[in-house]
């Protein structure tokens, strides 16, 4: 597994919130439903973020990714007062707290003050935070946006899924939120102006990336500085500077915070244990993994699981 994939391979929708948002000016939403992460299309018209820093504006054909679980408004202008504010659960009020009437529903997935109106969103939710990976969440900024063109052909095919209304729709919104999700951040990383992990930076040095690449492909090693060092070719000590230098931490922590977020996320995949992540990531009991996830993440295995909705 290289980096970008390690980084990359937490998206899992089930069931996640997706529908169309059609929207006529002048409007405004206040989405405060805790979400972890957020995927916006901009189909047609133009949108505006606003989450206490500068606004973001997005444009049609531009897809924008926002990370949770803070609150956020969009609307036609910045400064326009919410018409509607968006609960967990997708329940949808007036600012006031009174459930929207039905005429904001527009048939099957599609919703909005107007069902004609000029301004079309594709909106994307995933709703757990274990359906996406804690290293990916880590590694985003709170608000990004990716020009036009650079989700390719997903955008057209999540609005023709939309609009089919056939068995397995769940299912495949779900795989199309997911790739349409890795190829945004991929296509962000690839920015001059983006900010990766530090890791990921690293990955092009000769003798960090190499250590990182065995570290990423095979985290049930038993690695040491020494092993890391010899198969950089370079001294202990050269490595354990040169790591801390570009990755910002020594190598072991950053191999126990590696090995912390995979067994997170193997974590909320139903069929597997707590014995069988451990063993995956590198450690020789439940009892190792476990004193260690706690030690990092101040929860047990078990703990994580449930607050991630895994029986």
């Amino acid at each position: 597994m290289d980096a970008v994939t390690g980084l990359l391979d937490g998206p899992r929708a089930r069931g996640a919130f997706v529908l169309r948002c059609v929207m006529e000016p002048p409007w405004s939403l206040r989405v405060q439903d805790q979400a972890p992460l957020t995927l916006v299309a901009q189909v047609s018209g133009s949108s505006v973020i606003s989450r206490g820093g500068p606004a973001q504006h997005l444009r049609a054909g531009e897809v924008a990714v926002l990370r949770g679980p803070d609150p956020y408004t969009m609307s036609d202008h910045e400064g326009t007062p919410p018409q509607a504010v968006v609960h967990p659960g997708q329940r949808c009020t007036t600012p006031d707290g009174v459930e929207l009437p039905g005429t904001w529903h527009h048939g099957v997935r599609t919703w909005g003050n107007r069902p004609d109106g000029s301004t079309t969103m594709l909106v994307g939710t995933y709703e757990l935070a274990g359906e996406v990976g804690d290293r990916l969440l880590r590694a985003l900024p709170p608000v990004l946006v990716v020009p036009s063109g650079a989700a390719g052909a997903l955008v057209p095919m999540l609005a023709d899924e939309l609009e089919r209304g056939e068995p397995g729709q769940e299912a495949v919104l779900d795989r199309l939120l997911d790739l349409l999700l890795i190829t945004v951040v991929r296509q962000w990383f690839a920015r001059p102006d983006a900010e990766p992990p530090a890791w990921y930076a690293a990955w092009g040095d000769p003798v960090v990336g190499t250590a990182l690449r065995a570290i990423h492909h095979s985290p049930a090693e038993s690695w040491t500085v020494e092993r890391l060092a010899v198969a950089a070719g370079v001294s202990r000590a050269a490595l354990a500077r040169r790591f801390t230098e570009l990755v910002g931490e020594p190598p072991m922590t950053f191999l126990t915070g590696w090995r912390i977020a995979l067994a997170a996320d193997l974590l909320t995949r139903p069929d597997e244990t707590v014995g069988s992540v451990a063993r995956r990531v590198g450690y020789s009991t439940p009892f190792a993994l476990s004193t260690a996830f706690k030690r990092v993440r101040g929860v047990s295995p078990q703990q994580h699981r449930a607050r991630v909705g895994v029986a």
